[in-house]
Protein backbone atom coordinates (compact mmCIF):
# COMPACT_ATOMS: atom_id res chain seq x y z
CA UNK A 1 0.00 0.00 0.00
CA UNK A 2 1.74 2.96 -1.48
CA UNK A 3 -0.15 6.21 0.07
CA UNK A 4 1.28 10.10 -2.07
CA UNK A 5 2.17 12.60 -0.29
CA UNK A 6 -0.87 14.94 -2.15
CA UNK A 7 -3.14 11.66 -0.62
CA UNK A 8 -1.39 12.41 2.95
CA UNK A 9 -2.31 16.09 2.72
CA UNK A 10 -5.78 15.71 0.97
CA UNK A 11 -6.81 13.72 4.34
CA UNK A 12 -5.06 15.70 6.68
CA UNK A 13 -6.58 18.94 4.94
CA UNK A 14 -10.29 17.25 5.15
CA UNK A 15 -9.27 16.75 9.04
CA UNK A 16 -8.47 20.32 9.64
CA UNK A 17 -11.47 21.39 7.88
CA UNK A 18 -13.91 19.11 9.56
CA UNK A 19 -12.44 20.31 12.92
CA UNK A 20 -12.50 23.97 12.00
CA UNK A 21 -16.07 22.99 11.19
CA UNK A 22 -17.25 21.78 14.57
CA UNK A 23 -15.55 24.42 16.56
CA UNK A 24 -17.39 27.37 14.75
CA UNK A 25 -20.44 25.51 15.42
CA UNK A 26 -20.31 24.97 18.38
CA UNK A 27 -18.34 28.40 19.51
CA UNK A 28 -20.91 30.37 18.44
CA UNK A 29 -23.90 27.84 20.09
CA UNK A 30 -22.50 28.56 23.08
CA UNK A 31 -22.21 32.33 22.80
CA UNK A 32 -25.84 32.11 21.60
CA UNK A 33 -26.64 30.28 25.09
CA UNK A 34 -24.72 32.75 27.29
CA UNK A 35 -27.86 35.20 25.81
CA UNK A 36 -30.98 32.67 25.73
CA UNK A 37 -30.33 31.14 22.48
CA UNK A 38 -30.91 34.85 21.28
CA UNK A 39 -28.60 35.84 17.91
CA UNK A 40 -26.30 38.30 19.27
CA UNK A 41 -24.85 39.15 15.56
CA UNK A 42 -25.40 42.68 14.33
CA UNK A 43 -27.08 43.31 17.87
CA UNK A 44 -27.26 46.23 20.00
CA UNK A 45 -26.33 47.23 23.23
CA UNK A 46 -26.76 50.13 25.63
CA UNK A 47 -25.58 51.12 29.15
CA UNK A 48 -27.83 52.15 32.33
CA UNK A 49 -25.32 53.49 34.45
CA UNK A 50 -24.56 50.27 36.04
CA UNK A 51 -24.98 47.09 33.98
CA UNK A 52 -24.87 46.85 29.91
CA UNK A 53 -28.89 46.17 28.43
CA UNK A 54 -29.21 44.15 25.20
CA UNK A 55 -31.03 46.35 23.31
CA UNK A 56 -31.78 43.84 20.12
CA UNK A 57 -30.92 40.64 18.86
CA UNK A 58 -30.82 39.32 15.12
CA UNK A 59 -33.26 37.10 13.82
CA UNK A 60 -32.10 33.27 15.35
CA UNK A 61 -32.51 32.23 11.91
CA UNK A 62 -29.30 33.96 10.86
CA UNK A 63 -27.44 32.05 13.67
CA UNK A 64 -28.75 28.67 12.67
CA UNK A 65 -27.36 29.61 8.74
CA UNK A 66 -23.95 30.09 10.15
CA UNK A 67 -23.98 26.80 12.61
CA UNK A 68 -26.26 24.90 9.96
CA UNK A 69 -23.18 25.66 7.24
CA UNK A 70 -20.47 24.60 9.65
CA UNK A 71 -21.89 21.13 10.68
CA UNK A 72 -22.83 20.59 6.86
CA UNK A 73 -19.22 20.82 5.65
CA UNK A 74 -18.17 18.97 8.56
CA UNK A 75 -20.38 16.17 7.90
CA UNK A 76 -19.28 16.36 4.26
CA UNK A 77 -15.20 16.62 5.29
CA UNK A 78 -15.86 13.75 7.78
CA UNK A 79 -17.22 11.22 4.78
CA UNK A 80 -14.35 12.37 2.45
CA UNK A 81 -11.65 11.93 5.15
CA UNK A 82 -13.35 8.25 5.43
CA UNK A 83 -13.39 7.93 1.96
CA UNK A 84 -10.04 8.79 1.46
CA UNK A 85 -8.63 6.43 4.13
CA UNK A 86 -10.57 3.90 2.22
CA UNK A 87 -8.89 4.85 -0.78
CA UNK A 88 -5.60 4.18 0.68
CA UNK A 89 -5.76 1.33 2.01
CA UNK A 90 -7.42 -0.43 -1.19
CA UNK A 91 -5.68 1.83 -3.95
CA UNK A 92 -8.84 2.73 -5.14
CA UNK A 93 -8.77 6.76 -4.36
CA UNK A 94 -8.01 7.57 -8.37
CA UNK A 95 -11.58 9.20 -9.43
CA UNK A 96 -12.40 9.50 -13.07
CA UNK A 97 -12.91 12.92 -15.20
CA UNK A 98 -16.50 12.99 -14.18
CA UNK A 99 -16.15 12.34 -10.44
CA UNK A 100 -13.23 15.02 -10.07
CA UNK A 101 -15.73 17.65 -12.02
CA UNK A 102 -18.81 16.51 -9.68
CA UNK A 103 -16.12 17.04 -6.40
CA UNK A 104 -14.75 20.60 -8.37
CA UNK A 105 -18.47 21.59 -8.47
CA UNK A 106 -19.52 20.98 -4.81
CA UNK A 107 -16.11 22.07 -3.49
CA UNK A 108 -16.86 26.01 -5.64
CA UNK A 109 -20.57 25.82 -3.49
CA UNK A 110 -19.14 24.61 -0.21
CA UNK A 111 -16.16 27.93 -0.66
CA UNK A 112 -19.00 29.68 -1.27
CA UNK A 113 -21.21 29.04 1.59
CA UNK A 114 -18.23 29.11 4.07
CA UNK A 115 -17.33 32.74 2.79
CA UNK A 116 -20.84 34.05 3.34
CA UNK A 117 -20.56 32.65 6.60
CA UNK A 118 -17.63 33.73 7.60
CA UNK A 119 -18.28 36.95 6.44
CA UNK A 120 -21.45 37.24 8.31
CA UNK A 121 -19.70 36.01 11.43
CA UNK A 122 -16.91 38.86 10.96
CA UNK A 123 -19.44 41.68 10.05
CA UNK A 124 -22.10 40.97 12.92
CA UNK A 125 -19.29 40.28 15.33
CA UNK A 126 -17.93 43.63 14.60
CA UNK A 127 -21.37 45.44 14.87
CA UNK A 128 -22.31 43.99 18.16
CA UNK A 129 -19.12 45.08 19.65
CA UNK A 130 -19.38 48.82 18.23
CA UNK A 131 -22.29 48.74 20.27
CA UNK A 132 -20.71 48.11 22.99
CA UNK A 133 -17.73 50.76 22.71
CA UNK A 134 -20.33 53.40 21.65
CA UNK A 135 -21.90 52.82 25.01
CA UNK A 136 -18.51 54.94 26.00
CA UNK A 137 -18.53 52.69 29.34
CA UNK A 138 -15.65 50.12 27.78
CA UNK A 139 -12.92 50.44 25.79
CA UNK A 140 -13.06 47.11 24.50
CA UNK A 141 -15.04 44.44 23.42
CA UNK A 142 -13.73 42.20 25.60
CA UNK A 143 -13.80 43.75 28.56
CA UNK A 144 -17.81 43.36 28.43
CA UNK A 145 -17.25 40.14 29.43
CA UNK A 146 -16.14 40.99 32.94
CA UNK A 147 -19.00 43.67 33.43
CA UNK A 148 -22.74 42.77 34.60
CA UNK A 149 -25.43 42.53 32.13
CA UNK A 150 -29.31 42.77 32.57
CA UNK A 151 -31.05 39.71 32.75
CA UNK A 152 -27.65 37.51 31.11
CA UNK A 153 -24.69 36.85 32.55
CA UNK A 154 -22.26 36.09 29.59
CA UNK A 155 -18.56 35.55 30.75
CA UNK A 156 -16.92 34.01 27.44
CA UNK A 157 -19.03 35.65 24.69
CA UNK A 158 -16.04 37.41 22.70
CA UNK A 159 -13.53 34.28 22.83
CA UNK A 160 -16.36 32.54 22.16
CA UNK A 161 -17.38 34.73 19.11
CA UNK A 162 -13.56 35.06 18.36
CA UNK A 163 -12.99 31.47 18.24
CA UNK A 164 -15.89 31.10 15.63
CA UNK A 165 -14.97 33.76 13.18
CA UNK A 166 -11.28 32.47 13.32
CA UNK A 167 -12.16 28.86 12.90
CA UNK A 168 -14.45 29.76 10.02
CA UNK A 169 -11.80 32.28 8.02
CA UNK A 170 -8.95 28.82 8.47
CA UNK A 171 -12.39 26.60 7.03
CA UNK A 172 -12.21 28.90 4.17
CA UNK A 173 -8.50 28.95 3.19
CA UNK A 174 -8.23 25.15 3.67
CA UNK A 175 -11.01 24.90 1.42
CA UNK A 176 -9.11 27.34 -1.33
CA UNK A 177 -6.68 24.60 -0.78
CA UNK A 178 -8.53 21.82 -1.42
CA UNK A 179 -10.58 23.52 -4.50
CA UNK A 180 -6.82 23.95 -5.75
CA UNK A 181 -5.94 19.93 -5.17
CA UNK A 182 -8.71 19.30 -7.22
CA UNK A 183 -8.09 22.11 -10.09
CA UNK A 184 -4.28 20.57 -10.51
CA UNK A 185 -6.12 16.79 -10.26
CA UNK A 186 -8.45 17.50 -13.04
CA UNK A 187 -5.32 18.89 -15.37
CA UNK A 188 -3.84 16.20 -15.34
CA UNK A 189 -6.74 14.03 -15.70
CA UNK A 190 -7.15 16.21 -19.13
CA UNK A 191 -7.54 13.90 -22.15
CA UNK A 192 -4.31 13.73 -24.28
CA UNK A 193 -4.43 15.85 -28.00
CA UNK A 194 -4.65 14.10 -30.69
CA UNK A 195 -1.62 14.10 -33.03
CA UNK A 196 -1.41 16.24 -36.25
CA UNK A 197 0.75 15.02 -39.24
CA UNK A 198 3.56 17.47 -39.02
CA UNK A 199 4.10 16.00 -35.16
CA UNK A 200 7.12 13.75 -34.87
CA UNK A 201 5.24 11.21 -32.96
CA UNK A 202 2.89 11.04 -36.05
CA UNK A 203 5.71 10.17 -37.83
CA UNK A 204 7.16 7.58 -35.33
CA UNK A 205 3.37 5.88 -35.05
CA UNK A 206 3.10 5.87 -38.67
CA UNK A 207 6.10 4.48 -39.27
CA UNK A 208 5.41 2.04 -36.66
CA UNK A 209 2.77 0.74 -38.43
CA UNK A 210 3.08 0.55 -42.25
CA UNK A 211 6.83 0.10 -41.59
CA UNK A 212 9.93 3.10 -42.57
CA UNK A 213 10.11 4.22 -46.11
CA UNK A 214 12.16 2.62 -48.39
CA UNK A 215 15.93 3.68 -48.51
CA UNK A 216 16.45 4.84 -52.05
CA UNK A 217 20.11 3.79 -53.37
Amino acid sequence: MAVSVLQLAELALHGAAFLCGIVCASALTVAQGEFGGWCILYGTVNWNGTALVPKSFSHISLCYFVSAISVVVALYCFSALLYGIYGCCTNESQWDRTWLSIALVVAFIILFFLLISACILRVGMDAFCASIVQTKSLSSCQEAEHKPWVSYSPTRFYSNLYSAQASAWVNVFLWCLLTTRLLVQRRREAPFPLLRRNDPEWSAETEAIFGGRPIRP
